[in-house]
């Protein structure tokens, strides 16, 4: 026993009385510590089999001890990604990843924008009814419906002389009845600056002008190679004057006559040669040489129609043919095209039209009609034409624009979208209303509907 002690003492560090009282202990008693020990760590393993066994047993219980896990690894262990997955070594760009499909744009005169796909208009055969068009607010409607490529540029001039440009897949896509986007929301317009002419381009070709015109008379030339390079928040496309606006743009190929026409009823016509090119940043010259108060309200290219459709504010109007106007000298007065008289009020708009060709009116008070050209007779040029529309009292005709159901890829002219597409080459399937078109289509129903 003595021995024991001492050995304790030795071993551990014990005081004598310490030492003594384990030596006194039986052993039974240092047998029942250390069974108590085995008891309590069998009772804590029959614990966790049944925690574990209830976890295999329940799959929500399963799942949620996963997600504890992985959040405690993701908190632990979790960094962002350092490698960029990229296309450089492959000389592709994220572009090359979106197809070349045939799409329209459509675009409504309160600026709502949207794209749609070719099968929204390829389900009817001719001499159908037509289908629900675009859903519109209230004194909208479409002014520009144009057919290209989700690959196409798509150029949005402004009234304020400057350019915008986007894809065609960057405008959002939309059913065929939806409102689309307001113009906007993808392009960094500044307060009152709105959308004057839209052109779609496939390639900035250095043989094609852009012509542009604006309120004061003054035009410009200017090669489209100049614009190639649009920021996203626009490029000046023109130098104006301070109480000037840019009111049309159209391509030009060196062989065109340029129609401008105003307010007070005179028109001039002249060749485009006649202007010479200038950059981009230039304020252009002279194109028609205005009375007092007068200004140009429309400009139109000789192969637009055979005559020109003139439209009053008091709802008057004719079509007088081409060959009545002369060609002259840019920078000249030019000679009376409509009389105008209290009971006509100024000019509102001008469209080069044929007899095929229908045109819609829209009144201050929102009211819509459309007019087929060949119920409008032609006169002369210094005539006031027959009233075109009734007016409901206190109301003007805001605007006009021009509706047609042929469809053209810049050589050919079709009945429709689905004719169009079935004649284009395999190889060349990016059909295009001619570049500088201004012309809307409207869906058959909507058209019939107007009537």
């Amino acid at each position: 026993m003595q021995r024991a002690k001492e050995r304790l003492i030795e071993r551990f560090a014990l005081s004598d009385a310490q030492a003594q009282a384990i030596v006194d202990m039986r052993l039974r008693t240092l047998t029942g510590l250390e069974r108590d020990k085995i008891e309590n760590e069998h009772k804590e393993l029959l614990k966790k089999i049944a925690e574990l066994k209830a976890i295999l047993a329940d799959r929500k219980l399963l799942l949620g001890v996963i997600k504890e896990e992985i959040s405690i690894i993701s908190e632990k262990y979790g960094d962002d990604r350092k490698s960029v997955i990229g296309f450089d070594a492959y000389d592709i760009s994220m572009e090359d990843l979106i197809p070349k499909d045939n799409t329209i744009i459509a675009m409504t005169s309160l600026g709502y924008i949207k794209r749609m796909t070719i099968d929204n208009f390829k389900s009817q055969n001719r001499g159908g009814k037509g289908i629900k068009g675009m859903q519109t607010i209230e004194e909208d409607y479409i002014e520009d419906l144009l057919m290209t490529t989700t690959h196409h540029y798509i150029m949005f001039f402004t009234n304020f002389g400057r350019v915008y440009r986007l894809k065609a897949y960057e405008i959002p896509e939309a059913s065929r009845t939806a409102r689309g986007t307001a113009i906007i929301n993808l392009l960094q317009l500044n307060p009152g600056e709105k959308i004057s002419a839209i052109i779609p381009i496939k390639d900035y070709e250095n043989n094609k002008n852009l012509f542009m015109a604006t309120k004061k008379g003054i035009v410009k030339k200017t090669h489209i190679i100049e614009y190639s390079n649009v920021r996203k928040n626009g490029l000046a496309a023109i130098n104006l004057r301070e109480d000037d606006e840019l009111i049309e743009v159209k391509i030009t190929d060196k062989d065109t006559d340029i129609f401008l026409v105003t307010k007070q009823g005179v028109c001039i016509r002249f060749k485009e040669t006649d202007v010479r090119s200038t950059g981009r940043m230039s304020m252009g010259v002279i194109g028609m040489n205005l009375n007092d108060g007068d200004e140009v309200v429309g400009m139109q290219l000789d192969h637009q129609g055979d005559s020109l459709l003139i439209v009053s504010e008091n709802g008057m109007g004719k079509r007088t043919y081409l060959e009545e106007f002369s060609v002259q000298k840019r920078g000249g007065k030019g000679v009376k095209c409509y009389k105008i008289t209290d009971k006509t009020g100024y000019v509102v708009g001008v469209k080069g039209v044929n007899n095929d060709h229908e045109i819609m009116m829209i009144t201050t008070s929102g009211t819509i009609i459309q007019l087929r050209m060949e119920d409008i007779s032609t006169f002369g040029r210094v005539t006031s034409g027959v009233k075109m529309i009734n007016l409901d009292e206190g109301s003007k005709v805001a605007k006009i624009a021009k509706v047609r159901e042929k469809v053209s890829d810049g050589d050919h002219e079709f009945d429709n979208f689905e004719d169009a597409l079935e004649n284009i080459p395999e190889n060349e399937k990016n059909p295009v209303i001619p570049d500088g078109e201004e012309e809307v289509t409207l869906p058959k129903e909507e058209k019939e509907e107007n009537e």
